[in-house]
């Protein structure tokens, strides 16, 4: 048998190489990626049925991706591919899903699209940052005390005031705050909490991490 067939992997070795952790942040990926899904079958259909799911579906992912931790540390066993796993993961529940969920609900105008772009570039960064400095950051047992800049989780609480607003009738044509046109350019208010949940994630705000 030649040297090159020895080496190759056996059939599906990647997913035999998960752990109980990573199904759980995949779980959290695919929730993020239903609600982005749910999102635009919202504007296919103007359904509102699509938008409460798309808004629901990420406390479920925020349960997972607080749940894959605890799972890895409990069972003190986690895959090489954690980290990356959960950070990309983070993106599309808490970065992109979120940005999806606003632009359905009608925040349309070209100033809202470059706001929501800004969130998704600050919520990236943040992951990034941390995955590039969390070394430097963990203590001598090897634990992240705090985090720089507000975790990208924190956009959950973005969509819950969504759907606050949602609930109570003031997320539809009558929007909460309304919409302003600067130079031509449409900016509904609303689209400010997205740019200053994005520049807080950039921030240098030491969270602790609990």
């Amino acid at each position: 048998m030649s040297t090159e067939n020895s080496e190759r992997p056996k059939p599906f070795s990647l997913i035999r190489s998960f752990v109980a952790a990573d199904f759980l942040t995949l779980g959290n990926g695919a929730c993020g990626s239903g609600s982005v899904l749910a999102a635009m079958q919202h504007l296919v259909t103007h359904e509102p049925r699509w938008l409460v799911l798309a808004m629901a579906l990420l406390p479920v992912a925020l349960v997972l991706d607080f749940a894959d931790g605890r799972v890895a540390r409990w069972r003190r066993k986690s895959s090489f591919l954690g980290a990356d796993l959960d950070s990309l993961a983070d993106v599309i529940s808490f970065g992109l899903a979120p940005a999806a969920i606003a632009f359905a609900a009608g925040m349309r105008g070209a100033l809202d699209v470059a706001i929501l772009l800004y969130f998704v570039a600050c919520g990236i960064s943040r992951l990034a940052r941390f995955n590039a400095t969390a070394a430097a950051l963990a203590d001598e047992s090897g634990k992240v005390k705090y985090f720089e800049g507000t975790p990208i989780p924190t956009s959950v609480f973005l969509v819950l005031f969504l759907a606050v607003l949602h609930a109570t009738g003031r997320l539809s044509d009558d929007r909460w705050l309304g919409h302003w046109t600067l130079g031509g350019l449409v900016l509904h208010p609303l689209a400010i909490l997205f740019a200053l949940s994005g520049s807080a994630m950039i921030s240098t705000i030491r969270v602790p991490k609990f």
